[in-house]
């Protein structure tokens, strides 16, 4: 890819090639030497020229970055956790957080992805592409941002969006998170869908980018080894090996693996917490509504990364509330961790409060 200064991408070109590998480098390491507050890595500084490289790799993602924002892509920060064993006793719940350095491997590959998307385009091949489609819950972001003072457009915009999220990041950087995942969980999951040439399917409103596959980890996904598939006949000047139909029942049952393997992911996470939190049953914590519906209501408590069930006083809550909760009862096995709502703060809403 050809970068120019202001991050547009002026041409590119995909063929294949062999990768050596020159030096083994850790995220946290690079990004403390890339922001100034560490020294340079041992492995970094023994090959010559890497270091120039990767400032220039930093310079170029930042500017693919803030190009992206200038479009309305989304400035989220969410809290992801992972449990942490010792000897095989739960220690505590790890959070990891993005740098500099996983910055320059997340903006590279969604412009990989962006200019994978438009080379099998451009011959004329069927693709698989990864969308998040308009908000449905745009009203209640709209509701989140008149809590905090701002008004956004009736209809889903997302540079408007944006605008109130950066602003909201510098003002309580502390809290950022917290709004964040509500934001985040009114968007709604991405999906895979089949794209025939010629016709435009829903970009990826998160990212404000309307070409969009997944490509760059076909060792773990299987939608990135399809495409792989699908550039290899192209470069090859082959026909494709599926069709626009096949293509479609492949991206459902992607989209329908992804969430079955997200739910297991999820599983594992909550026996971690339930784990972690049994001993402390009848403490209450502040909390954030996470999920509201039909199925039930889920909060996750603020100062400990732990999601659960609002299995009492859930009556009235919605997505972005700020309540007090009271943990009632965990399950390890089957991952449960149950609440019973004290009150509603109502921080991220400005409707009437309402105890229970």
């Amino acid at each position: 890819m050809t970068v120019a200064a202001d991050g547009t991408v002026q041409s590119s070109d995909i063929y294949q090639a062999r990768v050596r590998n020159r030096a083994r480098l850790a995220y946290n390491s690079v990004a403390v030497w890339l922001d100034g507050s560490g020294a340079i890595p041992q492995a970094l500084a023994a090959v010559s020229g890497l270091a120039e490289n990767l400032r220039v790799q930093d310079w170029i993602a930042q500017r693919l970055k803030n190009l992206r924002h200038v479009h309305g892509a989304l400035s989220l920060e969410t809290i992801q956790a992972r449990p942490i064993f010792d000897n095989g006793r739960l220690r505590g719940l790890d959070v990891e957080k993005k740098n500099r350095a996983t910055e320059i491997i997340e903006d590279f590959m969604i412009a990989v992805n962006g200019v994978t998307a438009r080379y099998l385009a451009a011959k004329n091949f069927p693709s698989i592409r990864r969308v998040v489609r308009t908000p449905k819950r745009w009203d209640r972001i709209v509701e989140l941002a008149q809590a905090h003072g701002q008004t956004l457009p009736a209809n889903a915009d997302s540079v408007a969006l944006d605008a109130f999220l950066v602003k909201e990041q510098a003002a309580d950087p502390a809290r950022f998170p917290d709004l964040s995942l509500a934001v985040i969980k009114l968007l709604g999951a991405g999906e895979y869908v089949a794209e025939r040439p010629g016709v435009t399917v829903p970009g990826h409103f998160g990212l404000a980018v309307g070409d969009y596959t997944h490509s760059t980890a076909p060792n773990r996904r299987y939608p990135d080894l399809i495409t792989q598939r699908l550039l290899k006949a192209a470069i090859a000047g082959r026909a494709a090996p599926y069709s626009y139909d096949d293509l479609g029942e492949l991206a459902a049952h992607f989209t329908e693996e992804e969430d079955a393997a997200n739910k297991v992911e999820r599983q594992v996470g909550k026996s971690a917490a339930a784990m972690l939190l049994e001993s402390r049953i009848g403490e209450q914590f502040e909390a954030l509504v996470t999920g509201a519906s039909k199925k039930g209501t889920w909060a996750r408590l603020l100062t400990i990364p732990v999601e659960g069930r609002v299995v009492r006083g859930f009556e009235g809550l919605d997505v972005g509330d700020q309540i007090r909760v009271q943990l009632v009862s965990v399950n390890v096995e089957r991952g449960f961790v149950d609440f019973a709502s004290v009150h509603s703060a109502r921080q991220f809403s400005n409707r009437t409060s309402t105890k229970a």
